[in-house]
């Protein structure tokens, strides 16, 4: 069954801070969070994502760490997000055999999530839809209309990812997508809160 959820926040390089911005997450309520640290030192990767598993830990806010495995299992984090090009869905689920671990799959087309539907991934990425700056290996932005058409084609539940912010995503919504994925429309705001918010308001009032 599709979970709908709306907001979903990576965290990389946020200007409020890591831990404040994860906070205001748990604050606002949020359903996801991941630890997206590219190319840092593991050892400060691993002392962040321990950090946000503390702040998370009891919430509602199920904490996400992005590609690493050996990472997510350090931290006892609630799930692990990986890429096309990343460990398999099946082979992290035998690496990480532990009851109600949570593992996304990033897809950049319909083809990759008509095939993400064999390996039953908690959830889908589907994007980039918008040209975005923080990834460059994902190929063309797929717009609003064919991020929607897959959305709403795929029986998995989805987030849309890639350049959404306040702006764009009423047009993002009525496309057809459910969720969510933002990065800088948040890690930029100085009030972390405050950019929750007004995304998390802006959801709400394009539901159906």
């Amino acid at each position: 069954m599709k979970e709908n959820f709306g907001l979903y926040l990576i965290l990389t390089d946020p200007v409020a801070g890591y831990e404040t911005t994860a906070k205001a997450a748990v604050d606002c309520g949020l359903r996801y969070l991941q630890l997206r640290m590219k190319n840092t030192p593991r050892n400060e990767v691993v002392e962040m994502a321990l950090a946000l598993r503390k702040i998370t830990r009891g919430s509602h806010t199920r904490f996400i760490v992005n590609d690493d495995l050996a990472v997510a299992i350090e931290a006892d984090a609630d799930g692990i997000h990986l890429g096309q090009d990343d460990l398999s869905v099946e082979e992290a689920r035998k690496q990480w055999n532990r009851p109600g671990k949570i593992f996304g799959l990033s897809t950049h087309s319909m083809e990759q999530a008509r095939l993400a539907e064999r390996a039953e991934p908690d959830y889908i990425g589907i994007g980039p839809v918008f040209p975005t700056p923080t990834k460059t290996d994902t190929g063309p932005a797929l717009g609003t209309a064919e991020v929607g058409r897959i959305a709403l084609a795929t029986p998995l539940t989805s987030v849309a990812i890639g350049g959404i912010n306040a702006a764009n995503l009423p047009e993002l919504l009525q496309a057809g997508a459910d969720n969510f994925c933002v990065v800088g429309a948040v890690n930029h705001a100085p009030d972390p809160a405050a950019a929750i918010r007004q995304l998390q308001r802006i959801g709400k009032r394009q539901s159906f």
